[in-house]
C-alpha cells in the first residue's frame, strides 16, 4: 500500500466519529478540505498568504471549547484575507463540528501523518483519494460531482490538451478534467520546467477556467486545484446565468455537465443563447454554452446523456445546429453503472468547433462500448484498460482525423454519414449491437449495486417524464383551460 493510500484511508475512518457528531460525508470532506489546507501550507513552507495570527500551530496546540472557539473565528478571519485564493476557500466557511473532542482528534491525526512520505508523493495526489472516497459512498450523493477517473483519462489522452491553451470545464465539479489536463502536459509535454517563466505563469494562473455552482464543491475544486500548482480558474456561479458569458473562449473544453433539468423548471437566463432559452433541460444548455465557447477549431469532448441524442423539438434542433457549427466526429456510448450518484445512460460527444457556421459534419463514428458489457459497479469497476479498443479506433489525431475503418455490423465501430443521419431526423441515439443490460444487471451481487442501479432506471424515467412534460406545457392561461374543455 503506497503512502498516499495509507493516509487516505487513515483521515477516512476519521469520518465514523464525526458521524458521532452529525457530520456527513460530504460536509467531512469539507471540514477536511479546511484543516488540510492550513496543515498543508504550514508543510509546505506558505503560511504567509494566511492573515496574522491564524496559523496551524495556533489551532493545533489547543484544547477543548478553547481550541473550537479559535477555530470558528479562524473562519472567519480566513473568508476576509487578502490573498483572494484563501477568502474563496474560506468564505462562509463554518464548521460542522460541535464537539471539542472532535476537533481535536482531526488536528491531533492530521499532525502525526507521514507529511514527508505525502508530499514525495504529491499532495494532489492525496487529496484527490479523499474526493474519489467520498464520490464512492453513493448514499452521499457526491458521485454527481466526481467523474471516474479512467473516464476522464481516456478523455485527456484523445483530446492531448498542450501548453499555451485555454481549457475550459463550464460544471467543473471538483477540477478533475482540469487536474487531468495539466497533468497530461507535465507528462508529455515537457511539464512546467520546460516552459519559459512568462509561459510557466499562464499555465499557473490563466490557463485553466471553469464554473461550478455548488458552494462546498467549488471549495473543493480550489483547494484540488491548489495542490496540482494551479491558482484559482474556477469561479462560484452559475454557467447559464449571464455571469457564463464571461467566461473566456476556449480552445479545448472537457466536461460532464449536470443532468436533469433547473430546479422549477427554470430556463437559462444567458442573452447569447437562441437554441436552448426557453427549455429547462440543462445537459442541452450546457451543449448550447460549449459551442458557443469554443474557438474556431477548439475541440470538445463532453459527457451527455442518452436523450440529448434523441429528444425532439429542442433535441433535434440543438443536434442539427451542432453538426451545422462544427464537425461532430465521435461518439462513444458509455456503459450503464459507472456514474456513482446518476444511473442514466451517458455517452461522450467528441466535436470540434468549425471556422465557417455551415456544414462542418460529414460523418459521425460511433464506437458502442455499451452493448454486451458487464454492469459496472462496485464488484467490476470500470479501468484503463476498458477504453483501450476505443482509443485504438479513435486514432491518434484528437481532431478525430486520423485514418479509421468501419468494422461493419458485427463490430462495436460504425460511420454514419451526415445524409444518413438527417434521414433519422437528426436522431443520434444510433445502435446496432444487441443490447444485454438486463442479463448484464441480473449478474450483479453487490446491494448497493443493485440498488443503485433501480435507481438510475427510477431517475431515467423521471427525467423523460419531466421532459415530456415541459414540452406538453401549456404557453398561456387560455391555452391551458382548452387543453381542460378538450379532456373534458
Amino acid at each position: 500500500m503506497s503512502t498516499t493510500t495509507d493516509i487516505v484511508a487513515k483521515l477516512w475512518s476519521l469520518c465514523n466519529v464525526l458521524r458521532d457528531d452529525g457530520v456527513t460525508y460530504n460536509e467531512y470532506v469539507t471540514e477536511l478540505t479546511y484543516l488540510l489546507f492550513l496543515k498543508m501550507l504550514e508543510e509546505t513552507g506558505h503560511e504567509e498568504r494566511l492573515p496574522e495570527g491564524w496559523r496551524w500551530s495556533l489551532l493545533a496546540r489547543r484544547e477543548g471549547l478553547e481550541q473550537l472557539d479559535y477555530y470558528k473565528a479562524m473562519l472567519l478571519a480566513l473568508g476576509k484575507a487578502q490573498d483572494s485564493l484563501v477568502s474563496a476557500i474560506f468564505i462562509d466557511a463554518q464548521t460542522r463540528l460541535r464537539k471539542p473532542t472532535n476537533l481535536k482528534a482531526l488536528t491531533t491525526s492530521l499532525d502525526q501523518l507521514d507529511w514527508f512520505s505525502a508530499r514525495e508523493e504529491g499532495l494532489g495526489t492525496l487529496y484527490e483519494g479523499l474526493l474519489e472516497k467520498n464520490a464512492a459512498d453513493k448514499k452521499s450523493g457526491a458521485g454527481q460531482y466526481f467523474t471516474p477517473r479512467p473516464l476522464i483519462d481516456c478523455i485527456v489522452r484523445l483530446m492531448q490538451p498542450h501548453p499555451g491553451e485555454i481549457i475550459q470545464d463550464p460544471a467543473g465539479g471538483t477540477a478533475g478534467f482540469l487536474v487531468a489536463a495539466d497533468h497530461y502536459i507535465k507528462q508529455h509535454k515537457g511539464g512546467i520546467y520546460a516552459l519559459d517563466e512568462k509561459e510557466a505563469h499562464f499555465q499557473r494562473h490563466n490557463a485553466y477556467t471553469g464554473a461550478e455552482l455548488v458552494p462546498d464543491t467549488h471549495r473543493l475544486s480550489l483547494m484540488n486545484l491548489l495542490l496540482h500548482g494551479i491558482e484559482g480558474g474556477m469561479v462560484n456561479i452559475d454557467t447559464l446565468s449571464p455571469d457564463g458569458e464571461a467566461l473566456p473562449k476556449a480552445d479545448l473544453i472537457l466536461s460532464n455537465p449536470p443532468f436533469g433539468t433547473k430546479k422549477g423548471g427554470g430556463r437559462p437566463t444567458r442573452s447569447d443563447f437562441s437554441i436552448t432559452a426557453d427549455t429547462s433541460n440543462k445537459q442541452l444548455a450546457f451543449v448550447e454554452h460549449i459551442v458557443r465557447a469554443l474557438k474556431p477549431g477548439g475541440r470538445a469532448a463532453v459527457v451527455i446523456p442518452d436523450n440529448v441524442l434523441f429528444e425532439d423539438n429542442t433535441g433535434r434542433r440543438l443536434r442539427s445546429w451542432v453538426m451545422e457549427l462544427c464537425d461532430l466526429h465521435t461518439i462513444l456510448r458509455l456503459p450503464t453503472g459507472i456514474f456513482y450518484a446518476q444511473g442514466v445512460k451517458t455517452n461522450v460527444l467528441f466535436f470540434t468547433r468549425g471556422k465557417s457556421d455551415k456544414g462542418n459534419t460529414k460523418a459521425v463514428w460511433v464506437y458502442d462500448m455499451r452493448a454486451n458489457m458487464p454492469a459496472f459497479g462496485k464488484t467490476r469497476p470500470l479501468t484503463v484498460a476498458d477504453f483501450a479498443d476505443f482509443e485504438a479506433a479513435y486514432g491518434d489525431d484528437p481532431y478525430g482525423k486520423a485514418l479509421r475503418q468501419d468494422q461493419g455490423e458485427d463490430s462495436r465501430w460504425r460511420k454514419f454519414t451526415r445524409a444518413a443521419i438527417a434521414e433519422r431526423n437528426d436522431n443520434l441515439d444510433i445502435s446496432w449491437l444487441r443490447d444485454t443490460e438486463t442479463e448484464a444487471e441480473e449478474s450483479l451481487t453487490e446491494p448497493e449495486d443493485i440498488a443503485a442501479a433501480i435507481i438510475g432506471h427510477l431517475k431515467a424515467a423521471l427525467e423523460e417524464i419531466e421532459i415530456l412534460s415541459e414540452e406538453l406545457e401549456p404557453d398561456s392561461v387560455d391555452e391551458a383551460a382548452s387543453v381542460v374543455e378538450t379532456a373534458e
